[in-house]
């Protein structure tokens, strides 16, 4: 249950609004780093990095993507050959001078639409965005946290990371498919992280990430953190309700994304976990 502290009561966030991007860089092998710019992101909270937001992408032979409007009961869709390709991401970082978003892809090949767009992505390349969302703050107020989420969740607990005070304690556990997907991160909280390299088939319920989170015997946290695959995303919640004693409302997990199913089939699903876990008592 997401406490009251933490609901998004009067943040400001953009509906569907076109950014350009400026620059792309390859963070490792299998991500990359695209840098987004537009004036509407001024209106952004400055402390949004971490933040879900949505990217909509253009159909085949559009070369801008052909947005939703807001309307008077929401939002209104073009029709279905025009609708734009919609994913759920993390803001990595947000340079509110500029202004700008970083938003971090991993990179799969062809076989889905945001990774084949960061893969050719170049400056004046245009996409859509709106956001951001989530609960706020996306930590509960606290000193000592737990983080866990495989690769698609890397982007959110490094931002996560930056920005926790130093006083602040835990650890951190993050799956990746091979040893050159570490990065590099700076922060000044006492928070080491445990990179797991692991091949596990998605959706296993016999993953590194659950092994290690099971081992995990240091004292119960105020705060956990964790996202990435449906079926180890649930996993571990259970584990941190029913074995290790978390407070329910300072644990927030969210299925990032479901092994074999693209976000227009898993995306109701996801909200009808989201919405059990949050009516639960």
């Amino acid at each position: 249950m997401v406490d009251e502290a933490r609901k998004e009561v009067g943040r400001s966030r953009l509906e569907p609004t076109l950014l350009t991007v400026t620059a792309v860089m390859r963070v490792s092998p299998r991500m990359a780093r695209v840098r987004l710019t537009g004036g509407p992101l001024v209106a952004l909270p400055q402390d949004c990095a971490g933040a879900h937001i949505k990217l909509f992408f253009a159909r085949a032979g559009q070369r801008v993507p052909c947005l939703p409007e807001l309307g008077p009961n929401g939002l209104v869709w073009p029709g279905a050959d025009a609708r734009p390709i919609t994913r759920t991401y993390s803001i990595r970082r947000f340079d509110a001078a500029a202004p700008a978003v970083e938003v971090d892809f991993v990179l799969h090949g062809d076989d889905g639409p945001a990774s084949a767009w960061a893969a050719r992505a170049a400056p004046g390349d245009v996409i859509g965005f709106a956001g951001p969302g989530g609960p706020y703050p996306l930590l509960a107020a606290t000193n000592d946290v737990l983080l866990a989420g495989d690769m698609s969740a890397l982007p959110a607990i490094s931002a996560l990371l930056e920005s926790l005070p130093a006083s602040a304690t835990g650890r951190a556990f993050i799956e990746i498919p091979h040893a050159d997907d570490r990065q590099s991160l700076v922060y000044e909280a006492d928070v080491p992280i445990t990179w797991l390299v692991s091949d596990t088939l998605p959706g296993a319920l016999d993953t590194a990430l659950i092994r290690a989170v099971r081992a995990d015997v240091a004292p119960v946290g105020s705060a956990a953190w964790v996202a990435g695959e449906n079926a180890t995303v649930l996993a571990l919640r259970d584990h941190l309700l029913r074995v290790r004693g978390y407070d329910r409302r300072c644990i927030y997990t969210v299925p990032y994304w479901k092994a074999a199913a693209a976000e227009e089939h898993y995306h109701g699903e996801r909200h009808r976990v989201m919405d059990a876990f949050n009516a639960a008592d």
